[in-house]
């Protein structure tokens, strides 16, 4: 472990603002998980869920245990850091946290898409179902992950 009097006073201001970076980002993603799970949680309890089909059960399965693990992830880093609290590892808990967030917006984009198929596949026809989630999954593939590893393959050939 690093502690603070390891540290210059940049680095220390680095690590705090990459922190608080992270912690504006969490901000944004957690709402979303929260609504859908909510959402999820309560979906079998609705009448008409009794008529879903044996695919459709699947994927609500799928679909609940991804948004279980997206919360998962985006609240790990909370427990990490308590459970850490003073014991001067914030380097590691930026790089735990990093992690954390990504695997939450991976499973997040995912239950978000099933949710999709699951929707679309109980009101309208295979083809539509298929048109839609294909392209909700290419939407969310590319705006959060496609965008960002690209640029940082661009950034990384022009050094």
């Amino acid at each position: 472990m690093d502690t603070p009097s390891d540290r210059t006073e940049e680095e220390q201001e680095q690590l705090n603002r990459q922190l608080d970076e992270l912690l504006q980002e969490l901000r944004v993603a957690m709402p979303g998980m929260q609504i859908l799970f909510g959402f999820l949680l309560t979906v079998p309890f609705n009448q008409r869920f009794v008529q879903v089909t044996d695919f459709q059960r699947d994927v609500y399965l799928v679909t609940l245990l991804c948004a279980a693990t997206a919360a998962a992830c985006f609240i790990a880093p909370t427990a990490y850091h308590r459970i850490m609290f003073r014991h001067h590892d914030k380097r590691r808990l930026i790089r735990l946290a990093s992690r954390m967030a990504l695997s939450g917006l991976v499973f997040l984009a995912l239950a978000m898409s099933a949710a999709v198929l699951l929707v679309t596949d109980f009101l309208f026809a295979k083809g539509t179902t298929i048109v839609v989630t294909v392209v909700v999954v290419c939407l969310f593939a590319w705006l959060w992950f496609g965008l960002g590893i690209t640029r940082r393959i661009q950034g990384a050939r022009s050094h």
